[in-house]
């Protein structure tokens, strides 16, 4: 009985020990990185208002549902208000582009610059909604600075919200390949009974998807084929905004990796 019961502390320990590890681990691939806008941030920009990490981008509670992304933390723009890379009518654009939305658009609700980073709709604690924080101040500029700032005109940022590989690809045929040889064929599995896609970016691809493989994301567009459901590109497919990557990309860009991982060139 000794012997059972010593066992079994010992097995609690090491769930716990890795627990604590595997906490810490997720934990800090956020708090090293410039979207620790709390006063652990590393960053230039940091707010001394709060110690919190997640609230910037994340509320429990209250969150702007109009984007799919996990409880966002802050008014999104109009879709309208954005001008996109088609824009430019160039022929090499083979796939058609939805109206700015999906993740695209939650990431744009800081990276646009019409609001400031503190402008949240949950503050901490407050439960109710506020204009900004009111107290603190921060230690950099309270809107992104250099190319962080993309503004509301995309035409001179990479496509998002375009069907992947010039379409082709649907929830009704996931398997088929894209119109645009130039791109390689994406993955595909059912989670929780939807289709989704991602492209791999390993060796030896496992035939899951991983954080680090370039992620497409479903979207249903009345005015794309028939609003079938089929892989997009966001901004979010290529980066990750948890990542302590060079520019929260998926993968290293050595050897253009992230642009090859889609574009066979």
């Amino acid at each position: 009985m000794k012997k059972q019961m010593l066992r079994l502390k010992i097995g609690r320990l090491a769930i716990l020990t890795v627990s604590f590890f595997g906490a810490g681990n997720g934990y800090a691939a956020v708090a090293n990185t410039a979207h620790n806008l709390g006063t652990t941030g590393p960053g230039p920009n940091t707010y001394s208002g709060t110690a919190e990490i997640c609230v910037f981008c994340h509320t429990p509670h209250g969150g702007d549902n109009s984007a799919s992304v996990p409880l966002w933390n802050k008014t999104l723009a109009a879709p309208a208000s954005y001008t996109t890379y088609d824009s430019l009518g160039t022929t090499s654009l083979d796939g058609a582009t939805a109206p700015v939305g999906s993740v695209s658009i939650a990431c744009l609700s800081c990276h646009d610059g019409t609001q400031a980073m503190d402008t949240v709709l949950n503050q901490p604690g407050s439960g109710a909604v506020v204009a900004n924080y009111g107290e603190g101040v921060w230690t950099g500029n309270s809107i992104p600075q250099g190319i962080a700032l993309i503004g509301q005109d995309l035409s001179n940022d990479h496509p998002i919200g375009i069907q992947y590989g010039g379409g082709g690809i649907t929830e009704a045929s996931p398997l088929a390949t894209t119109n645009d040889t130039d791109f390689v064929a994406p993955n595909n599995a059912t989670i929780n009974g939807n289709t989704v896609w991602w492209v791999d970016t390993e060796v030896a691809p496992n035939g899951t998807r991983q954080k680090t493989d370039m992620q497409l994301y479903t979207r249903s567009v009345a005015a794309i084929d028939a609003g079938a459901n089929q892989p997009f590109v966001e901004c979010a497919s290529c980066h990750d905004p948890h990542s302590e990557n060079n520019t929260f990309l998926r993968v290293s860009n050595d050897g253009s990796a992230v642009c090859l991982a889609c574009h066979t060139k």
